[in-house]
């Protein structure tokens, strides 16, 4: 029987480097062999890409959206990635990275926007059919330098200020010291070629073996 493949998740605020490390990690381990696939949420299914397009538009048209909306679009995003592609993938022993999850919208939507936290994490529950990470690498940074890095201009979420992304930091930090076990924390004000080297540090448990 084919053992099943592990879901790791890459989080941190926009500017954390999360995105060049989850790249840099899908590429390194399909060099060593490992068989991985690398998807972003929300995305990696029609519905996913279409919510994305929604969610992070720049042009205003979203500007309105109210948060609980904002939250079940993603969940929607999210219950089809875990449906069509988490699930059958991990069955089939590949080990699945992600840029982004379920702890994505607990930083945001709850710690940013005031949401509840039950209300959120019940719904992530359901809308991932159960599926949950093996391991999280929360890419920590503050804010200021995070968003000093973003040098496109800024989407919608990006746009909402020094104050909302600083509740979302001190989210995913309070959210990492409660689960230690399933949250590693990164520091990633250090050069990209150091967080690599933490990274793949971090993940040799979850894998079972060496990452050189």
């Amino acid at each position: 029987m084919t053992a099943s493949g592990k879901l790791i998740v890459l989080e941190g605020i926009d500017g954390s480097g999360k995105t060049t490390q989850a790249r840099r990690l899908h590429e390194h381990l399909k060099r060593r062999g490992v068989l991985n696939a690398l998807f972003r949420e929300p995305g990696g299914t029609p519905l996913g890409e279409a919510v994305r397009k929604i969610l992070l538009a720049r042009d205003g048209f979203t500007g309105g959206i109210g948060e609980a909306t904002e939250f079940l679009l993603f969940a929607a995003a999210r219950s089809e990635l875990a449906r069509l592609i988490l699930t059958p993938l991990r069955e089939q022993g590949v080990t699945v990275l992600l840029d982004r999850f379920g702890l994505s919208s607990v930083a945001y939507q709850g710690y940013g926007h005031g949401l509840d936290l039950h209300f959120i994490k019940q719904v992530n529950e359901r809308a991932a059919a159960g599926v949950q990470p093996d391991l999280t690498l929360l890419l920590d940074l503050e804010v200021e330098a995070a968003l000093s890095r973003l040098q496109r201009g800024f989407d919608r979420i990006e746009r909402k200020g020094r104050d909302f992304f600083e509740r979302v930091r001190q989210g995913y930090l309070v959210e990492a010291r409660e689960n230690p076990t399933r949250i590693r924390v990164i520091n990633a004000a250090k050069d990209e070629e150091a967080v690599f080297e933490e990274v793949c540090i971090a993940i040799e448990g979850c894998l079972g073996f060496t990452i050189d």
